[in-house]
């Protein structure tokens, strides 16, 4: 009577020690269940790497070339602002509010969850395609480590169109007075000249092209002709697996310091190559065509630049493909997801800048030494990477160095990527069996990084690089473009973009209403409208799937149909199933499905405060150790 509690020499947090958590959490983490990034360092690396890949370095520079050089820049910055920059800090808010996954955090609109089932979905099915680049680059890679690198001229595997030079076939020439058409070995046998503008060339491959698709894919006549698995492909393929397993096994923990080094290494490698690019010759006459004199405004009066320019922003920042929800989840609960998002996007569209510079500079000097044009040597995709670039590294003294370098920075770009994509799967199948995962969290990863090789190797047979393009073609396109319209419009018009605001003032602390304006502006009007926009043109622009001039037969665009069918369908199936198993009136059953779910809210109860007190745990508790506490009398 009249004594006080007093706690225990035993808190919780000397009690936690010996608590079982798995390998996702440590003693210094806010939620031990889940676990959290060890530091802001790893959570802001995993974002970039997860942000920039490979895109940065072969789609925007060709962009950027394709739609007015530095003109371009002008509608870019506008797209980041009114689109990317909106998105990114949504999904980066919503993830590290609730501390759910990309299926999970939609109890907040129940109504809606398979948008985040598409949005999975659509992340393994990249993640398949997306490891077999990197082996391409792995296969490269492993290449470039011999005196004389095998795509530098036409050896034994090349055919009579490999030519590092213009081949002439025939030409008009004035013989005994009269003109005649002759072959050009007559012409050249018989010591006559051609008649100016008469010549005609044979059609030529660079030996690059020639090595990209005879040595390397072994490329068969079309998807019809599936062939046999490219073994050293094969390989390069398991051991990219391996990585990302191994660098996976322990969750965050483990790829949070992985990415030290696959986020930052190649900003190395990057100004390694452009400072030896700007000292070559030709050097300025590739960064001109890409942001110098070049550049034409007028661009901008076309729309395609501008849904170039949107288009780009949206893939490249990763947004709606679940892994930045999935990402921010591990995060604190007060951490500062504004400034995050700031920072990595700039980070992002920066180096997409930085990386035409030394991607251009040592283009321009291959059209220096072939005597052709910038235009005739810049590609964009696979072309650019793995046949325009390591020609023009051939090309330069030391050779297996510049090509070592830049391949292993294709495949540490690459690898960061994949890394996010496999922990958005992860993080799904944890927030539905946490306790599961907890026990089981290596087989489980290793298990799902040998299910998706076992899938990829149809993408290493002969006609693998023809499903490469099938399903980035499909399931990199509109998939993502759905998921993103309708998560916008379900959290802003439904959820309620106050609630929403109220959510981030949770974590970030109260703003002001000046400040919520511009992303009142963009989030319930301008980013909606401009994917809507994006996803109305790429339907009506659509054309059927090719690879360079190979057309792809019916039954390949049907395959690819049925995949985005396949990704989307989920989101009617789980609305109805939602709206079935609510009760009363068909009315009442989808404003009920429209609620957020009792269980929604701030994953720990100590963030929950009065908004979410009433908030109900559900299948899972809150695992925090109790304080053992002493009675003092």
């Amino acid at each position: 009577p009249g004594g006080y509690h007093k706690p225990s020499l035993f808190s919780s947090k000397d009690f936690s020690l010996t608590h079982e958590r798995g390998g996702q959490s440590c003693d210094s983490d806010e939620n031990l269940e889940r676990g959290n990034w060890s530091n802001k360092a790893d959570y802001l690396l995993s974002l970039v790497g997860y942000a920039v890949g490979l895109g940065n370095v072969w789609r925007f520079p060709y962009l950027a070339y394709q739609n007015g050089g530095g003109a371009f820049l002008i509608p870019y910055t506008i797209m980041l602002a009114l689109a990317g920059l909106p998105l990114f800090f949504m999904e980066c808010s919503l993830g590290q509010f609730a501390s759910l996954g990309p299926v999970s955090v939609w109890r907040m609109l129940p109504l809606f969850e398979g948008v985040g089932i598409t949005m999975v979905i659509i992340s393994a099915f990249v993640s398949i395609y997306y490891n077999v680049i990197i082996a391409y680059a792995l296969y490269y890679f492993f290449a470039s480590f011999q005196k004389v690198l095998p795509w530098s001229e036409c050896f034994s595997w090349a055919d009579e169109f490999c030519s590092k030079t213009q081949i002439v076939n025939d030409c008009n020439i004035t013989l005994n007075g009269e003109i005649i058409h002759a072959n050009y070995s007559f012409v050249a046998g018989n010591n006559l000249t051609c008649i100016n503008g008469t010549i005609n060339y044979k059609p030529v491959q660079f030996p690059s092209e020639q090595y990209w698709n005879k040595v390397t894919l072994q490329r068969s006549s079309g998807l019809d002709e599936t062939g046999r698995i490219v073994w050293y492909l094969a390989l390069c393929l398991l051991l990219s697996w391996i990585i990302v397993g191994a660098a996976l096994f322990k969750g965050i923990k483990s790829s949070g310091k992985v990415v030290y080094f696959t986020a930052l290494f190649p900003y190395v490698i990057l100004l390694v190559l452009l400072v030896r690019g700007a000292t070559l010759e030709g050097a300025i006459d590739g960064i001109e065509y890409y942001i110098g004199t070049q550049s034409n405004i007028t661009k901008l009066m076309e729309a395609e630049v501008w849904k170039d320019a949107a288009t780009q922003i949206f893939y490249s920042l990763s947004v709606a493909w679940g892994g930045l929800v999935a990402l921010s989840s591990y995060n604190k609960f007060h951490n500062n997801c504004y400034s995050d998002a700031i920072v990595v996007c700039v980070t992002n569209c920066a180096t997409s800048v930085f990386a035409g510079f030394a991607i251009f500079s040592i283009l321009g000097h291959m059209a220096f030494v072939s005597q052709r044009p910038v235009a005739e040597v810049v590609d964009s995709g696979f072309e650019l990477a793995f046949v325009a670039y390591p020609e023009a590294l051939s090309q330069l003294p030391v050779s297996p160095l510049w090509s070592f370098l830049f391949f292993f920075m294709l495949v540490l770009l690459g690898l960061d990527s994949q890394f996010a994509s496999i922990e958005t799967l992860i993080t799904t199948i944890q927030d539905i069996n946490p306790n599961v995962m907890k026990q089981l969290r290596v087989p489980i990863t290793l298990g799902l990084c040998a299910v998706l090789f076992l899938l990829g190797l149809i993408c290493v047979t002969q006609a693998g690089i023809y499903w490469v393009n099938l399903i980035d073609h499909f399931c990199a396109g509109w998939g993502i473009l759905i998921s993103g319209v309708l998560e916008v419009a379900g959290i802003v018009y439904i959820y309620g973009g106050k609630r929403f605001i109220e959510d981030i003032e949770m974590m970030i602390g109260k703003k002001s209403s000046s400040f919520w304006l511009w992303w009142k502006l963009c989030w319930f009007f301008l980013t909606p409208v401009l994917l809507m926009a994006i996803l109305v043109w790429s339907l009506i622009t659509f054309s059927n799937p090719t690879y360079g001039s190979v057309l792809y037969p019916a039954w390949g665009s049907i395959v690819g149909w049925c995949m985005i069918i396949f990704c989307v369908i989920w989101i009617p199936i789980v609305a109805i199933i939602k709206i079935l198993k609510a009760e009363g009136s068909l009315f009442e059953r989808i404003v009920s499905c429209c609620r957020p779910a009792a269980n929604w809210g701030p994953y720990l109860e100590r963030h929950r405060g009065e908004r979410y007190s009433h908030m109900v745990d559900s299948k899972k508790k809150e695992h925090e150790i109790p304080t053992v506490t002493a009675i003092v009398y």
